[in-house]
């Protein structure tokens, strides 16, 4: 892996060990004083597609799914849609031994919550994800979801309610923060993502650029969601590993 644009590392890191990406990938200092930072983790192909045969993951390769893990490792909570979690077949965050420490030091859980945001509650409560969490997992959902689906959700998992006829994403963030939980990752799907852009709630973008050009009408990482605004973002790292492209965008600071 060779790291050809890094401002915010030194300039001999190895961006190929986990030390090194973990100080790439680093959360800004306000995560320690309760003000929550979200970022987002995609990829895409060269044409804009976030999916191949209907999934990421075939976009995807070795070195993403490195930083993949990276990412998740310095995570409090994965805020996910439940068309994803159906999609990806998505199951519990697990304990990197790698970083045990790291978490245990940042006052972090050994795990990262996974956070399903849905409004149906459509989702497999026999699955992994509900069953075996070393943390429990938590539903986002509204205050008109279905109250017999949402009994059952309740027992397997977290319940957290924001708004009414669609979640409230800035209210579901805020609740999150008050559990301590200030470094939050999305992983999407597409429409999710649209959903947090479109809500002024995206600090970061970590996005992966694979070297395919797949046309078919995938949808885009960001997708069916009307911004308010062009909503710029500044590079401040780019690593290539085998022509794919791990790019790092924040919002600029506010004057």
């Amino acid at each position: 892996m060779q790291q050809l644009i890094s401002p915010l590392t030194a300039p001999f890191a190895d961006p190929a060990s986990l030390e090194s990406l973990a100080a790439v990938y680093a959360y800004p200092d306000q995560v320690n004083h309760g003000q929550p930072w979200l970022r987002a983790n995609m990829v895409s192909g060269l044409d804009g597609g976030a999916k191949l045969d209907g999934l990421s993951e075939g976009l995807s390769g070795d070195a993403d799914k490195r930083i993949f893990g990276v990412l998740r490792a310095l995570a409090d909570v994965v805020l996910v849609g439940a068309e994803t979690v159906r999609a990806e077949g998505y199951r519990p965050g697990r304990a990197r031994a790698d970083f045990a420490a790291a978490r245990r030091a940042a006052g972090q859980q050994p795990a990262p919550a996974i956070a399903v945001v849905t409004r149906s509650l459509g989702l497999d409560l026999a699955a992994p994800l509900f069953t075996e969490p070393l943390v429990r997992t938590v539903v986002i959902t509204t205050e008109d979801a279905p109250p017999e689906r949402l009994r059952a959700v309740a027992e397997v998992a977290d319940v957290v309610v924001a708004g009414r006829g669609s979640v409230d994403l800035r209210s579901a963030v805020a609740s999150l923060a008050e559990r301590g939980w200030t470094r939050l990752l999305s992983e999407g799907g597409p429409r999710l993502l649209g959903q947090l852009a479109a809500a002024g709630l995206l600090d970061e973008l970590c996005l992966s650029l694979a070297p395919l050009v797949t046309a078919g009408d995938a949808p885009r990482i960001i997708h069916d969601a009307e911004m308010p605004d062009v909503q710029r973002m500044r590079l401040v790292s780019l690593i290539e590993q085998k022509g794919f492209l791990f790019t790092r965008y924040l919002r600029p600071p506010t004057p």
